[in-house]
């Protein structure tokens, strides 16, 4: 009987994803490019992206003799139904994202587990196993005075490494020992980062159960919300929910979050932290980032489950679906019933108007060109304007310039020095009223002071906080004429 057990449990795991991957027909370049695109570099992709580099990545496999005759969109088509994609579309996104399934992942990993393989029975390995296997013991034990025995023990040792230590004699592991720990350091984590994924598929698929009873209740909608949220509770109190809720707030821990960025600093700074590859040291530097994104994804889905039910149901798209659900479900049945009564080709005398749409080939459609519906967007040089100092006068007559405070700036500025330009007088007072400011300067500059033929540029700031240019006639205010603006 127990053969026949585990024929069928093998039987139902050649049907997932992670055997399917290892039995397809081009299992090689399948696990290649997803491992390429999908794992040592970018999680996740959009999907223009994601068809652009698998372009490219098919195109230099073609060449090197790879029979790869589907395009890139058949690929990732096949990819996604069987299971080793998983595609979602987040909300204000421009197009969907794509990345690899937990199976996809699982099976990848053991596969380059196998092509680089670790050291059996390494020291550190044993390590770990004894002392998780201590610490069990020890939490366990309900006898107080085997506990206090084990602390004291526990006491003593550290007692004498202090001692070693005041005396001169730290011991530090070697450099084969310290990579060998690092990198089981590594695989731990990897698998850490890809138990992420494993829970939120659990959560999916708890809530797509969830989604599925609801339609089924046919009860009040005060009913529904009752199960609705014992739902959001039994997602909370599943196996899954319970376990991402206490690595989650054990990693989001100020204390522990501190020692796991601190200790990852001190081990990437050590002399046989070198030795290791680039892959594996970039993973260690990333890894507290990884940690909290991929984190923080699942408990962004677990937080978001309670909004997205809730309003579901309250939402027309609920009541549209039940109802969908019960006329399919009463269809079924009424078929059933005819299902001995009626055969397959007996004529019923009853005609059904189908509807249809018309169908053509995405080669006709005609693709948008912004060119043809571009406007001339050229600038041409305006001629200059025909404006003289008397034309100004008379525009500034007809304005609301603040020439008081223009006039207190000129005079400031001439008891300062004996003579001033425009110019000269804006970058100590800056224009309050953008060009009219400038065009103030220039009328009292007609009146009051001393036009040259030589142009002045002269700056500003507009009240769009943009620098503004202009080129006028050079205007001077002596100090002779003072007199002229005081009165």
């Amino acid at each position: 009987m127990k053969t026949i057990r585990i024929v069928a449990a093998l039987r139902n795991l050649r049907e997932q994803p992670l055997w399917r991957l290892f039995a397809a027909t081009k299992a090689p370049a399948t696990v290649a490019l997803l491992q390429n695109l999908l794992l040592d570099n970018d999680r996740i992709l959009p999907s223009s992206v994601l068809h652009e580099r698998l372009a490219r990545e098919l195109d230099q496999l073609k060449v090197a003799g790879e029979d790869l005759p589907e395009t890139p969109q058949q690929y990732i088509a096949q990819w996604l139904s069987q299971g080793w994609l998983t595609r979602r579309f987040l909300e204000g996104a421009s197009e969907e994202e794509y990345e690899l399934s937990a199976d996809a992942v699982s099976a990848i990993r053991f596969i380059i587990g196998i092509l680089k393989p670790r050291t059996i029975a390494t020291e550190s390995r044993l390590s770990l196993v004894i002392q998780q296997l201590a610490q069990l013991a020890e939490e366990t034990d309900p006898n107080a005075a085997s506990r206090i025995e084990a602390l004291t023990i526990e006491r003593e040792r550290i007692d004498r490494a202090i001692t070693e230590v005041e005396r001169g004699g730290v011991k530090v592991l070697s450099s084969d020992r310290a990579l060998e720990r690092v990198r089981e350091i590594i695989v731990l984590a990897e698998e850490l980062t890809n138990d992420f994924r494993s829970v939120r598929d659990q959560f999916d698929q708890l809530n797509r159960n969830l989604r599925q009873s609801l339609m089924e209740n046919e009860g009040s909608r005060a009913e529904v919300l009752e199960q609705l949220f014992a739902g959001v509770d039994l997602i909370g109190e599943s196996e899954a929910g319970r376990t991402f809720s206490a690595f989650w707030r054990l990693l989001t821990d100020n204390e522990q979050a501190a020692t796991l960025v601190e200790s990852l600093d001190e081990v990437t700074n050590r002399p046989f932290a070198r030795q290791l590859e680039a892959r594996d040291r970039k993973f260690l530097l990333n890894l507290t980032s990884t940690l909290l994104t991929e984190g923080g994804g699942v408990h962004d889905v677990f937080q978001n489950f309670a909004k997205s039910l809730k309003s579901f149901v309250q939402s027309r798209e609920f009541q549209e679906q039940r109802r969908l659900h019960f006329l399919l479900k009463e269809a079924t049945q009424a078929a059933l019933v005819t299902r001995d009564l009626v055969r397959a080709n007996q004529a019923t005398g009853y005609s059904l108007m189908l509807t249809s749409s018309p169908i053509r080939s995405v080669t006709q459609w005609v693709l948008y060109d912004p060119s043809q519906r571009m406007m001339d967007s050229s600038m041409t040089a305006a001629e200059p304007a025909d404006l003289d100092i008397e034309t100004v006068s008379e525009l500034v007559r007809q304005s609301e310039i603040d020439f008081r405070t223009l006039r207190q700036h000129v005079v400031t500025m001439l008891q300062r020095q004996s003579q001033a330009s425009i110019g000269e007088v804006l970058v100590a007072f800056p224009a309050e009223q953008g060009l009219g400011s400038v065009v103030g300067y220039v009328a009292l500059g007609a009146k009051y002071g001393e036009v040259t033929a030589e142009p002045e540029v002269v700056v500003w700031d507009s009240d769009d906080k943009v620098q503004r240019r202009a080129r006028i006639p050079t205007i001077f205010f002596i100090r002779e004429r003072l007199h002229e603006l005081v009165e």
